[in-house]
């Protein structure tokens, strides 16, 4: 199974809105790649979710895929910011799957921690201009970043 990671400004919602509501589908995306990746994710994939635009930005907690990707109903409501014209119910341009919480981080594990770690080479977060909102992790990653979150709670 893949990996993922997926920011959200924490204003806008939080791992805490997760936890309150359980479940939430993962709207709002605009970028081709990003949406290709909801696209491709599958039913119990796991995602770190990362709060992003807040002091410290940085790994928050952990979401499954309960669902996956359908059509995005922002982008058919004109009221919302993330509405698209060219898009209709039988074109959609733009997916979201269905997210489950699973866990919030004691800590947020912040970015510019991670940028300390060797072990984590090659995560696309650390990579220089990666603004992507939805990335894949590594396997290797992943458990290795998780470990970490557990560690630091236990501190």
């Amino acid at each position: 199974m893949a990996r993922w990671l997926a920011k959200s400004e924490p204003d806008v919602y939080s791992i805490e809105d997760l936890k309150r509501e359980g479940t939430t589908l993962w709207s709002g995306v605009r970028n081709y790649q990003a949406r290709n990746y909801l696209r491709s994710m599958k039913v119990g994939e796991k995602l770190f979710f990362y709060h992003s635009v807040v002091n410290p930005v940085g790994i928050a907690g952990i979401a499954e895929v309960c669902s996956i990707a359908e059509p995005d109903p922002t982008q058919f409501d004109p009221e919302s910011e993330y509405f698209d014209p060219r898009a209709t119910v039988d074109a959609p341009r733009w997916f979201c799957p269905r997210v489950a919480f699973v866990e919030a981080f004691d800590y947020v594990l912040p970015r510019k921690d991670l940028m300390e770690r060797p072990e984590l080479e090659g995560l696309e977060l650390l990579k220089p201009r990666s603004r992507l909102s939805v990335q894949p992790v590594s396997e290797e990653h992943f458990r290795l970043l998780y470990h970490w979150a557990k560690d630091r709670a236990k501190q």
